[in-house]
């Protein structure tokens, strides 16, 4: 096949999965379950079915595909917001708010991202698989005095604290607004690290 002829042909497929995962965090991070079905997604997107398989396989490769994408995102944020800080004393702030930019500003990401997991069998391991990745980042912004083994144990409450929280914020059972939101959060991050320095 000429080269300029499978170009095109790759670029289209490229849309055409980016179309779909992007109809996916929206059923998939609705806030009310949905039923996330590949005629839902074919339907919405106005692609065949044939390169719905074509793309992903299943509806739970598909399911999984979405989940990848916005953690991966979710992950790239968070390092992008850390090797853009050049004041370690910002680096809580700029975190969180890149976060926050993510996760409650698109509530839909932030549930495929926290909630999706829970509800879909899908990605039962999915989330658990993810998670040291989050650990790694916010290891990466504490002091440099702290040991190895409390740094691990740092990084692991940190996140598991924050994705509590997130996850009530966008389930509507956090009565705070975003403001407080972020200031709390920042709080948790920049003091957990300082008793530790």
């Amino acid at each position: 096949m000429p080269q300029e002829q499978a170009e095109p042909l790759e670029r289209r497929q490229q849309q055409r999965r980016r179309a779909m995962l992007d109809v996916g965090v929206g059923l998939l991070g609705a806030s009310e379950p949905a039923a996330v079905s590949v005629r839902a997604v074919c339907r919405s997107t106005g692609i065949t079915e044939r390169y719905f398989y074509e793309a992903f396989g299943s509806r739970d490769e598909f399911v999984r595909a979405v989940y990848d994408d916005v953690s991966v995102r979710a992950r790239d944020a968070l390092i992008e917001a850390v090797r853009g800080t050049t004041d370690p004393a910002e680096l809580p702030r700029a975190a969180v708010a890149r976060f926050v930019e993510l996760v409650v500003d698109r509530p839909d990401v932030g549930r495929v991202l926290l909630i999706a997991p829970l509800r879909e069998t899908a990605l039962a391991e999915r989330g658990l698989g993810r998670m040291p990745e989050f650990f790694s980042v916010v290891a990466g912004t504490l002091p440099p005095g702290v040991g190895d083994e409390t740094r691990q144990m740092v990084a692991v409450s940190v996140v598991g604290s924050l994705t509590a929280l997130f996850t009530e914020f966008l389930s509507d059972r956090l009565e705070v607004t975003r403001a407080q939101l972020v200031g709390f959060c920042v709080d948790v991050v920049t003091t957990t690290a300082r008793r530790f320095e």
